[in-house]
């Protein structure tokens, strides 16, 4: 048996050296590559920011052109991934179709079988654009509206937007949905990435741990809690109820409010203050204020009454819905982000790997426990 004692959900545990993502969770501060993330927010692009995580440095204007030459030539979905997308259950939530299409994905994948540095480089820019792609395409699908071909022209905040609405963006809407992909690309060992790192370990295949970490991101105690705030939004704009007052009976009747609080930042969540700032924009711009607005009274009420801080979630909800994202694809965007990290960590994993397999601090019944034999029990 062992002695040491274990941590629930390991946490304070360190399970790997990694040079992509710091956390400073009592300063509130993430960086992606030494790079803090209000500095890539304000200047940088999801192409861009990509390519750091990737390679560990910013791209020249020669590399980023490339990268996002790369990019571009992987958004195609071979015509039976979309054949199968218009077979699946009208009913199917996005993620479930998402984790799915994924994981066929790797049997058209021209590097299934090579798992090389190069080799998983190239499926990186493979599955960053088709996670978007197959996204905006499912969602057409099952409102039975017509695909939409991708722009090369376009970032690929704004293919996004084009392929799913059928118009182009505004130029505010791209660069807020290009902010939340920066702001969403990466942090670190949170559930999904650490079970990419944990399937990658094995040597199994690319495709095969972005599908584990697609998995892990469908449970709603890590991607989702940007759901929940807008269907409380929702619900409270329905009901008429004034939005204080309703938060403080759901607190009153002792009722998880979404989207406050992190398990690792003891301040402001740092990407909160970006998204909050993008949400009174979209809503001004758009001439919408009323998410905005609504959240912002539920914030300053949640922070006076419980000492909790608005994280990363709360405000991409009322973000989201002022571009016009259906709920239920919320956690699919955040998936079209987080695809630049879980890359960069299966990559940074499988060049210097070893199998993880932590340890279990056994508390079953004390050994030697007898065999009791069936006619006995």
């Amino acid at each position: 048996m062992s002695t040491t004692a274990a941590a629930r959900g390991l946490e304070g545990i360190v399970a790997a050296h990694s040079g992509i993502c710091w956390i400073d969770g009592d300063a509130g501060v993430l960086a992606y590559r030494g790079i803090d993330i209000h500095e890539l927010a304000q200047k940088s692009t999801f192409e861009e920011t990509a390519y750091l995580l990737w390679f560990g440095k910013l791209p020249t204007a020669t590399e980023l052109k490339e990268f996002r030459s790369h990019l571009s030539s992987g958004r195609i979905l071979p015509k039976e991934i979309i054949q199968l997308m218009q077979e699946l259950p009208r009913h199917a939530m996005p993620m479930e179709v998402l984790r799915t299409v994924v994981s066929a994905l790797s049997l058209y994948d021209a590097d299934e079988k090579d798992n090389s540095h190069d080799a998983n480089v190239r499926k990186s820019y493979r599955l960053t654009s088709q996670i978007a792609m197959i996204v905006a395409v499912y969602d057409r699908i099952r409102k039975g509206k017509p695909l939409v071909e991708a722009d090369p022209s376009l970032s690929h905040a704004a293919n996004f937007l084009w392929m799913l609405n059928g118009e182009k963006p505004s130029s505010t809407a791209e660069r807020a949905l290009d902010v939340a992909l920066i702001l969403h690309a990466d942090h670190e060992l949170n559930a999904s990435t650490f079970a990419a790192r944990v399937i990658a370990a094995t040597l199994s295949d690319m495709h095969s741990a972005i599908t584990g970490a697609i998995g892990a991101l469908k449970g709603p105690l890590h991607g989702g809690a940007n759901e929940a705030v807008m269907r409380l939004l929702f619900t409270i704009d329905k009901e008429g109820a004034d939005p204080v007052e309703y938060v403080r009976k759901m607190l009153a009747d002792k009722k998880k409010i979404s989207g406050f609080g992190h398990r690792v930042y003891h301040t402001e969540d740092p990407r909160a203050t970006h998204l909050r700032r993008m949400s009174e924009d979209l809503g001004r711009a758009s001439g919408n204020p009323k998410w905005f607005e609504m959240s912002r009274q539920i914030e300053l009420f949640v922070k006076e009454e419980k000492k909790l801080n608005a994280n990363v979630d709360f405000y991409s909800a009322s973000t989201y819905t002022t571009l016009g994202i259906d709920v239920d694809l919320f956690t699919p965007i955040f998936a079209i982000s987080r695809i630049a990290g879980w890359a960069a960590h299966v990559i940074e994993q499988l060049d210097d790997n070893r199998l993880i397999r932590p340890r279990a601090e056994y508390n079953g019944p004390a050994y030697p426990a007898k065999y009791i034999p069936m006619e006995s029990r």
